[in-house]
Protein backbone atom coordinates (compact mmCIF):
# COMPACT_ATOMS: atom_id res chain seq x y z
CA UNK A 1 0.00 0.00 0.00
CA UNK A 2 2.78 2.43 0.89
CA UNK A 3 4.58 1.71 -2.39
CA UNK A 4 1.44 2.46 -4.37
CA UNK A 5 0.99 5.77 -2.55
CA UNK A 6 4.65 6.64 -3.16
CA UNK A 7 4.31 5.95 -6.90
CA UNK A 8 1.09 7.95 -7.04
CA UNK A 9 2.82 10.95 -5.43
CA UNK A 10 5.66 10.75 -7.97
CA UNK A 11 3.35 10.66 -11.00
CA UNK A 12 2.74 14.43 -11.30
CA UNK A 13 6.48 15.06 -11.11
CA UNK A 14 7.23 12.48 -13.81
CA UNK A 15 4.64 14.03 -16.13
CA UNK A 16 5.95 17.53 -15.44
CA UNK A 17 9.56 16.44 -16.14
CA UNK A 18 8.81 15.46 -19.77
CA UNK A 19 10.39 17.74 -22.35
CA UNK A 20 8.17 20.14 -24.22
CA UNK A 21 8.06 19.58 -27.98
CA UNK A 22 8.17 22.28 -30.66
CA UNK A 23 7.70 21.84 -34.41
CA UNK A 24 9.85 23.66 -36.95
CA UNK A 25 9.02 23.09 -40.64
CA UNK A 26 11.36 23.63 -43.58
CA UNK A 27 9.35 24.48 -46.68
CA UNK A 28 10.46 26.38 -49.80
CA UNK A 29 13.90 26.76 -48.18
CA UNK A 30 12.45 28.69 -45.23
CA UNK A 31 11.87 27.85 -41.60
CA UNK A 32 8.26 28.05 -40.42
CA UNK A 33 7.74 29.60 -38.00
CA UNK A 34 10.73 31.90 -38.15
CA UNK A 35 10.46 32.52 -34.40
CA UNK A 36 9.79 30.05 -31.61
CA UNK A 37 9.43 31.00 -27.96
CA UNK A 38 10.44 28.44 -25.35
CA UNK A 39 10.70 28.58 -21.54
CA UNK A 40 14.04 29.27 -19.90
CA UNK A 41 15.82 26.66 -17.83
CA UNK A 42 13.96 23.75 -19.47
CA UNK A 43 15.18 21.10 -21.89
CA UNK A 44 13.00 21.01 -25.01
CA UNK A 45 12.69 18.79 -28.05
CA UNK A 46 12.72 20.55 -31.43
CA UNK A 47 11.22 18.46 -34.24
CA UNK A 48 12.50 19.71 -37.60
CA UNK A 49 10.29 18.56 -40.49
CA UNK A 50 12.02 19.09 -43.83
CA UNK A 51 9.18 19.13 -46.35
CA UNK A 52 11.48 20.14 -49.20
CA UNK A 53 12.98 17.52 -51.52
CA UNK A 54 16.50 18.87 -50.91
CA UNK A 55 18.44 18.41 -47.68
CA UNK A 56 18.93 21.31 -45.29
CA UNK A 57 21.28 21.76 -42.37
CA UNK A 58 19.90 23.27 -39.17
CA UNK A 59 22.78 25.30 -37.77
CA UNK A 60 23.11 27.57 -34.76
CA UNK A 61 26.34 28.88 -33.34
CA UNK A 62 24.46 30.28 -30.34
CA UNK A 63 22.91 26.87 -29.57
CA UNK A 64 26.03 24.92 -30.55
CA UNK A 65 23.94 22.68 -32.82
CA UNK A 66 24.14 21.52 -36.41
CA UNK A 67 22.23 18.72 -38.06
CA UNK A 68 21.63 17.79 -41.68
CA UNK A 69 18.00 16.88 -42.33
CA UNK A 70 17.55 14.99 -45.62
CA UNK A 71 14.64 15.98 -47.84
CA UNK A 72 11.20 14.68 -46.85
CA UNK A 73 12.39 13.57 -43.39
CA UNK A 74 12.24 14.74 -39.78
CA UNK A 75 14.95 15.13 -37.18
CA UNK A 76 14.91 15.68 -33.43
CA UNK A 77 17.21 18.24 -31.87
CA UNK A 78 17.36 18.69 -28.09
CA UNK A 79 18.14 22.15 -26.77
CA UNK A 80 18.37 23.67 -23.35
CA UNK A 81 18.12 24.35 -20.61
CA UNK A 82 18.88 27.89 -21.73
CA UNK A 83 18.98 31.30 -20.09
CA UNK A 84 16.59 34.00 -21.37
CA UNK A 85 17.75 35.52 -24.64
CA UNK A 86 17.65 35.22 -28.42
CA UNK A 87 19.33 32.29 -30.16
CA UNK A 88 19.52 32.63 -33.96
CA UNK A 89 19.63 29.65 -36.31
CA UNK A 90 19.89 29.25 -40.08
CA UNK A 91 19.88 26.74 -42.90
CA UNK A 92 23.47 26.15 -43.95
CA UNK A 93 22.46 25.30 -47.54
CA UNK A 94 20.05 28.27 -48.01
CA UNK A 95 21.39 31.01 -45.76
CA UNK A 96 19.64 33.81 -47.67
CA UNK A 97 16.15 32.46 -46.96
CA UNK A 98 16.34 29.88 -44.16
CA UNK A 99 16.70 31.98 -41.01
CA UNK A 100 15.09 32.02 -37.63
CA UNK A 101 15.44 32.65 -33.92
CA UNK A 102 14.55 30.85 -30.73
CA UNK A 103 13.41 33.30 -28.08
CA UNK A 104 13.94 32.00 -24.57
CA UNK A 105 11.79 33.63 -21.92
CA UNK A 106 11.22 33.18 -18.24
CA UNK A 107 7.77 31.62 -17.93
CA UNK A 108 5.69 30.78 -14.90
CA UNK A 109 3.98 27.40 -15.17
CA UNK A 110 0.63 27.26 -13.37
CA UNK A 111 -0.94 23.88 -12.66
Amino acid sequence: MHRLLFLFLLLPHAVYAAEAEYLLVIKNHRFQPEEITIPSDKKVRLIVDNQDAAPEEFESYALNREKVIPGKTKATIYIGPLKPGHYPFFGEFNQDTAKGVINVEYMVVVD
